[in-house]
C-alpha cells in the first residue's frame, strides 16, 4: 500500500501513545464520547458565517434537528444555492457538532446554504431510520425553500462515509422521483457497499482509526440483516443503474477499508453516463477531512470540495435552468 502523508503519520503516531481503544472495543455511547473527545484536538477552529440557526421539523421519528448555514459574505434574502448534508460516523456515531466546523467551511467557500441532517442512529435506530430522516429533511427543504431563501431548482446533497451514503441514495431517489430533484451529489469517502468484501477492507486492517473491524462493527449496528445490506437504500452500489442520477464529486483515500467501493461507483457512474469529478488521494485515511488541526492537506481538500461544490451548485445547467439570482 502507498505511503501515507507525513503529517497522517505524526497523528497516528500521537494516537497510538495515547493508546486510544478501536470504536469496535467500544459500546456505542462510549465510541460517541470518544469521537467527540477528538474534535477539538483534530479540527482547526470554526469559522464565522453569514449566520447559523438550528431548526427542529418533523420527522419520521419525531423531531429531526437540523443546522442551517448562510455562507459569510451572503445577503440574508439573498436566493442561494442549498447543500443538504449528512454527516458521518458509520450511522452509529457523529452529531451535528461533529461536522459543524466542516459545515461552516463549505457554506462559506462555496458561497451557499449549507443544511446539516441530525438523523437517527444506530443501534437505537437501525437502517432505513437514517434514511427515512434524509428524505425527510430533503423534502422539507425543497418545499421551504421560499422561508429559507434558497433556489428550489439548486438543492445537492452531500455527505462523508455513512453520510455519502445516505446522500448516495438520496441522489438515486430524486433520479426516480422519489424526493425532491438534486442537481449535484458530494460523496466524500463514501460508504457504498455493506457485503464488505471489497479488496480494500483486506487490506485496511490495522494501524488507521477506520479498519476493516471497525466498519464491520458500525454496519453489524446499521444493518444486521444481510438480506437489508443487499437493499440499494443500504448499499447504492448494488442499484441496477446509476444512469440518469445528478453529476458527482466522488473522493476517496487509499488508506480507507471504503476505497474500492467508491472507486468502483464513481468508475460505474462514468460508465452509465453521469458526470463525474473523481479525486483520489493515495497517502491519506479516511476521516481525512476532520483533521485540518493536524494535517494542513486535509484544508487544502476541504477548499477543493467547496470548488466543486460552488461550480455545481451556482453554475450547473444539468437541468436545463438558468442559474440561480444573485
Amino acid at each position: 500500500m502507498s505511503s501515507l502523508d507525513p503529517d497522517v503519520e505524526r497523528l497516528l503516531a500521537l494516537s497510538r501513545q495515547a493508546g486510544r481503544p478501536p470504536f469496535e472495543a467500544l459500546t456505542p455511547a462510549e465510541a460517541r464520547g470518544a469521537y467527540a473527545a477528538s474534535w477539538d484536538i483534530l479540527q482547526p477552529p470554526r469559522t464565522e458565517v453569514g449566520s447559523v440557526r438550528n431548526e427542529a421539523i418533523p420527522g419520521p421519528g419525531g423531531s429531526l434537528p437540523l443546522r442551517i448555514y448562510r455562507g459569510a459574505g451572503t445577503q440574508p434574502g439573498e436566493r442561494l444555492p442549498c447543500l443538504l448534508y449528512l454527516h458521518g460516523g458509520g450511522w452509529v456515531i457523529g452529531n451535528l457538532e461533529s461536522h459543524d466546523r466542516l459545515c461552516r467551511q463549505l457554506a462559506n467557500l462555496a458561497g451557499i446554504c449549507v443544511v446539516a441532517v441530525d438523523y437517527r442512529l444506530a443501534p437505537e435506530h437501525r437502517y432505513p431510520a437514517a434514511v427515512d430522516d434524509a428524505v425527510a429533511a430533503l423534502q422539507w427543504v425543497g418545499q421551504n425553500a421560499a422561508a429559507l431563501c434558497i433556489a428550489p431548482d439548486r438543492i445537492g446533497v452531500g455527505g462523508d462515509s455513512a453520510g455519502g451514503n445516505l446522500a448516495a441514495v438520496l441522489a438515486l431517489m430524486a433520479r426516480d422521483g422519489s424526493v425532491h430533484p438534486v442537481i449535484h451529489q458530494a460523496l466524500l469517502y463514501p460508504a457504498l457497499d455493506l457485503a464488505a468484501d471489497s479488496d480494500s477492507y483486506r487490506r485496511v486492517t490495522a494501524g488507521v482509526p477506520l479498519t476493516a473491524a471497525t466498519m464491520h462493527y458500525f454496519i453489524e449496528h446499521y444493518a444486521p440483516s444481510i438480506a437489508v445490506r443487499k437493499d440499494w437504500r443500504a448499499s447504492p452500489l448494488k442499484a441496477a443503474s446509476l444512469a440518469g442520477t445528478s453529476p458527482a464529486l466522488v473522493l476517496t483515500v487509499a488508506h480507507d477499508p471504503l476505497c474500492d467501493e467508491g472507486r468502483a461507483y464513481a468508475a460505474r457512474l462514468e460508465a452509465e453516463g453521469v458526470r463525474v469529478t473523481s479525486l483520489h488521494l493515495s497517502d491519506h485515511m479516511h476521516g481525512m477531512l476532520l483533521t485540518g488541526k493536524m494535517v494542513p492537506a486535509s484544508n487544502t481538500i476541504v477548499c477543493f470540495v467547496a470548488a466543486a461544490i460552488r461550480l455545481a451548485l451556482h453554475h450547473s445547467n444539468s437541468l436545463g435552468l438558468e442559474p440561480a439570482a444573485q
